[in-house]
Order: C-alpha cells, then structure tokens, then sequence
C-alpha cells in the first residue's frame, strides 16, 4: 500500500472512531509498526490529528461537545452495564452528586434505595430522581441545550455549598498525559468543584473514550476511580492501572 493510500486509511478511520491504535493500523494497512507511527508523525505535522499513547486521535472533535441525543444511542450496551455497576456503589443514607451525561443518568432506575440524597446538575437526571421519590437537589445556573446540564457563575456557587459522600462523573476523553477532559470549559468547571467536593469519585466512561482528549481538564487520574466496560484491552489496562483504579464491569 503507497504512503497517501494509507494516509487516506488513516483518516478514514479516525473519521469513524475519533481514536485509532497502532496495532489496529498495523493489521488493516499490512505495514510494519514503524511505518505507522511515521505516517502518524507525518499527519500529525500536517495537523490532521493527535498522537496518543499508542495511536492517534481526531483533532476536530476537540471542541465539539456530542449532544445528548447522539450520545444516548452510542454504545448503549455498555454505558447500561457501568451505570448498574455504578449505583451498586451508593449505601444508604449517602449524599451523592451524579453529573449531567449519557452514562450517568442510565444510574437512576438502579439505585438500591430512595432513602438518598442526589444533587445533580441535570434536569432530566433530577425528574428521573422525584419520579423515584428521592430527596433531589439542582443546581443553577444556564442550561446547556446540547448537553442538558447547568453551568456558569449560579452552578459553581451552588455546587461549592455542598459535601459528597460519592461522585459519579463523565468524561469525553481519559488520556495517559492529560488527564480527563471534556470539550466545555464551563462543564469541566462544574466537574472539577464536584470531584473536589466528594470523599469518593467515580468516573463513569465507556472504553471508547480512553486515548482521547479534549479541549478542557476537568481531573487528573489519581484523583478517582474510573468505571469502564471490558472494550478496554489488556494493554491499555495495564498502562492505566499503574495510574488510576480502574473498575472494568461485564456487558
């Protein structure tokens, strides 16, 4: 395969997956490993993606913020599977914050008990709550269209008032280097007080989202415990288990 066919294939696929591996490159291009990380040099000096620990990513996804919509049929599945094993971790009795985001409101119908105290800073989440009859707080602040959750001056001010026994968080992106990150400095603000509020956080991410990052650091790695689904290869396990906790749950 000539260089420009495998620089086509490259961004192709990153087109469809927002992160691509090296192994995966090296298996459907046929070329040797070190070619393929020349090719990433290359596109990457040309400013056609990232280079993450072991592969690339997307570039133009860097600021765009997914809507709820679109993450909400993406790797359902797997986001149901996390978000059990998630409220499995809530005692009675706690007071939790569980983030605006796709994976974190799928935690509602599997909350082992209603005697709980939840501030949330989605609505949705906060009607899924009452319907549930469970003692339910919402921040202020400015509602996002896309993403359904409350940011700004009014949010941070509310959030700081709080104590948490546990945090359950989304991400867009888990990376070796930068952290946790998401494309909305305001959410990544309102994240960041939430994780500083809580004596446990929990990081809710499907393992599409690892290698990956965005615009804005919401956290570092050795701050929390990451939930994530068995798509995460052993490789991959392996480099963030030396960083973080990881929890990998069965779908």
């Amino acid at each position: 395969m000539l260089t420009p066919e495998r620089h086509q294939l490259i961004l192709s696929m990153l087109k469809e997956k927002d992160t691509v591996r090296i192994n995966e490159l090296v298996e459907v291009t046929g070329a040797s490993e070190s070619t393929i990380r020349r090719d990433l040099s290359e596109l990457e000096e040309q400013s056609f993606l990232k280079r993450v620990h072991g592969g690339a990513s997307s570039l133009q996804h860097k600021i765009e913020k997914p809507t709820m919509l679109e993450k909400s049929v993406k790797y359902e599945r797997e986001k149901s599977a996390i978000a059990k094993y998630a409220a499995s971790l809530v005692n009675e009795r706690d007071s939790i914050f569980i983030d605006a985001g796709s994976t974190t409101s799928r935690m509602v119908p599997f909350l082992p008990y209603e005697n709980i105290v939840v501030v949330t800073n989605s609505p949705d989440i906060g009607i899924q709550l009452i319907k549930r009859n469970i003692k339910t707080f919402l921040i202020g602040g400015e509602l996002k269209a896309a993403t359904w959750s409350l940011v700004g001056r009014d949010a941070i001010k509310t959030i700081g008032q709080y104590r948490f026994d546990k945090c359950f968080i989304g991400t867009n992106g888990i990376d070796p280097t930068h952290g946790l990150t998401t494309p909305d400095p305001d959410e990544a603000y309102v994240k960041q007080l939430a994780l500083q509020c809580s004596n446990l956080r929990y990081v809710l991410s499907d393992s599409h989202k690892f290698n990956r990052v965005t615009f804005a650091k919401m956290g570092d790695l050795s701050d929390v415990t990451i939930v994530t689904d068995e798509g995460l290869n052993e490789e991959d396990q392996l480099i963030y288990s030396k960083l973080t906790t990881i929890k990998v749950v069965k779908s």
